[in-house]
């Protein structure tokens, strides 16, 4: 059997990315069924002071990656959040698919109590590896996938809560 840490977090992720990439093909395909404009979709958002659809999808990618960086040790490497249109984003996620699947599982082995430490602007957080992955990864991935589906669901984007949890395409 995989490490906990490894099996709490990677299959996870990667299952939330493919969903998430389910659901952006269905937005793509409902923009050009609409005519809608692309570019003007993708500013969607749900609130004036909350960031679009690019964002939350950029954001459940580096929670996803730092994850793994974090509690595996890993060296990372940082990816510019750049991303404007669906074929970056669609890359984007095969991106993040492809990192978190090449981290060695032995990597996560007995890092349950390691310290993970995280230098945000005006504070640090510091968590064990364990209390991080459960405690902040996890609900900041599902919270900006969330947030995407959310986001789709907005502008009429035919999904339910089977795609959001991939049932509906029997993953």
């Amino acid at each position: 059997m995989a490490p906990i840490i490894y099996e709490m977090s990677v299959p996870v992720f990667i299952r939330g990315l493919e969903n998430l990439d389910v659901v952006l093909k269905k937005a793509e395909q409902h923009c050009d069924e609409q005519k809608i404009d692309k570019e003007k979709f993708l500013t969607s958002k749900l609130a004036e002071d909350m960031k679009p659809l690019p964002f939350q999808i950029q954001s459940a990618s580096n929670t996803a990656k730092l994850s793994s960086v974090r509690c595996a040790s890993i060296p990372n490497d940082p990816w510019e959040d750049t991303e404007t249109t669906f074929p970056q984003l669609h890359e984007r996620i095969a991106k993040t698919i492809a990192f978190v699947k090449s981290v060695d599982a032995q990597k996560f082995e007995g890092v349950e109590g390691n310290a993970v430490v995280m230098k945000l602007p005006s504070t640090e957080l510091k968590f064990t590896a364990l209390s991080y992955l459960q405690t902040f990864a996890l609900p900041n991935f599902f919270f900006h996938s969330s947030m995407a589906y959310a986001i789709l669901r907005k502008e009429g984007v035919p999904v339910g809560k089977m795609d959001f949890l991939g049932a509906s395409t029997g993953q």
